[in-house]
């Protein structure tokens, strides 16, 4: 499948798919989007002094580095898991321009580490970031009461509704811990369904720029 690395509306890159129409992240600012879904509505959210992450689409990294920029300058720490079933290639990551755009150059080193790290090996990009990256598909991850925050970063089920169903959301439940949260930028009826058929608390919240609302789920 046709891929090209395109320019978002904040001035920030996504990997843009053709074929499909879609792309990574928000074609109106993925770097906004980021902050706005897993940042704002997600991490900022959770309490907790150490805190454990799972990423659904670890992709471009962008969600992990942002969450990583975020707790350099408090005591938080953070245990980040990325799942992914076709990582991003070396090519492509050199075309991102998350560290620029993010004013974070004094971070170069960890950003490409993040995407240097083998797969399945825990990682310390830093004294207060661990990651794990897992190539897998969505319906193999198999943790029980893990996370305290999951990332839901699917391709949208327009493209791979199979990503967005009750038996995938199931599997989020298990995973995550009780008063964990979901964040997620889809805000489908259908999504929100699966969510509270499988127990989730769900509410809408605003959504990021060029988008009306998002989905925010918690495990009671």
């Amino acid at each position: 499948m046709k891929r090209e690395i395109i320019i978002t509306s904040d001035g920030s890159s996504t990997i843009h798919l053709p074929d499909w129409n879609e792309q990574y992240h928000s074609k109106h600012g993925a770097i906004q989007e980021a902050k706005h879904v897993f940042i704002k509505s997600g991490l900022d959210e959770i309490k907790l002094k150490n805190i454990s992450i799972l990423e659904i689409g670890f992709g471009t990294g962008l969600n992990a580095f942002i969450t990583f920029l975020e707790i350099q300058n408090n005591s938080r720490k953070i245990k980040y898991t990325g799942v992914e079933a076709f990582p991003v290639s070396v090519e492509e990551v050199k075309k991102l321009n998350y560290v620029s755009e993010l004013n974070a150059i004094n971070f170069q080193k960890e950003f490409d580490l993040m995407h240097a790290s083998k797969w399945e090996e825990k990682i310390l990009i830093s004294e207060n970031f661990t990651l794990q990256k897992q190539q897998k598909k969505f319906e193999e991850i198999n943790d029980k009461n893990t996370f305290d925050l999951i990332y839901f970063d699917a391709f949208g089920a327009r493209v791979q509704p199979e990503l967005w169903t009750e038996a995938i959301f199931e599997l989020m439940f298990r995973a995550i811990k009780k008063n964990g949260i979901l964040v997620t930028y889809s805000a489908k009826g259908s999504v929100r369904r699966a969510m509270q058929k499988v127990g989730f608390i769900v509410e809408r919240l605003p959504g990021p720029p060029g988008k009306r609302e998002m989905l925010r789920a918690i495990k009671e």
